[in-house]
């Protein structure tokens, strides 16, 4: 909860931030709801900020047709867990997420189907790459940050990133020396 920007500041931000977009729709020309999760300002909303912001700017442009979720996990470093209300959980029919850590990937495995209840743990669909996005929704009808593609293109070079086996933080080589800014204890925890 936020006591440092005012409600309108919060809501302010998250038209700016475009969280939350409706943008492009899937092969089976159901609306997609984009989420980018890297922008999420966690410290900054309210929870009360939030649900007023989705029930009156994104969840009625959705109406009360089928929709899917693109959520797009590359660069997050916590999970988000958004309140989705019953009604509007109906009309979900599928959740991509794209980018997802290893992680995320054992998280929902082993609680997945404890905390999403109406079927949504059966909505999920894990991509692991841009690329394999297209497949499910067109192309041309949702557009990416750049840091998604450039996250894709690590990939290419570094394969096992897709799998948990390699960690995606930034790697120090070299070793620490005593007028090292970086401590031995942060390099072990980096490597």
């Amino acid at each position: 909860m936020s006591t440092q920007i005012s409600e309108i500041e919060q809501e302010q931000l998250l038209e700016k931030l475009e969280i939350f977009k409706i943008h492009g729709r899937d092969k089976r020309r159901r609306k997609i709801l984009r989420i980018i999760g890297k922008f999420f300002p966690a410290r900054f909303l309210s929870l009360d900020v939030l649900k007023k912001y989705l029930e009156e700017k994104i969840f009625p442009r959705l109406g009360r047709k089928p929709f899917s979720i693109l959520y797009v996990h590359t660069g997050v470093q916590r999970t988000i867990y958004d309140a989705i209300p019953v009604n509007v959980r109906d009309n979900l029919q599928e959740v991509y997420f794209l980018h997802p850590g290893l992680q995320s990937r054992l998280f929902l495995a082993t609680c997945g189907r404890f905390l999403f209840s109406g079927g949504l743990y059966g909505k999920l669909r894990y991509i692991s790459r841009v690329d394999y996005l297209w497949e499910h929704v067109r192309r041309n009808e949702i557009e990416m940050p750049e840091f998604v593609y450039d996250h894709d293109d690590d990939l290419e070079y570094r394969p096992m990133m897709d799998y948990g086996q390699e960690s995606d933080h930034a790697r120090v080589y070299a070793e620490a020396t005593v007028d090292s800014p970086v401590s031995s204890f942060s390099m072990r925890c980096i490597s």
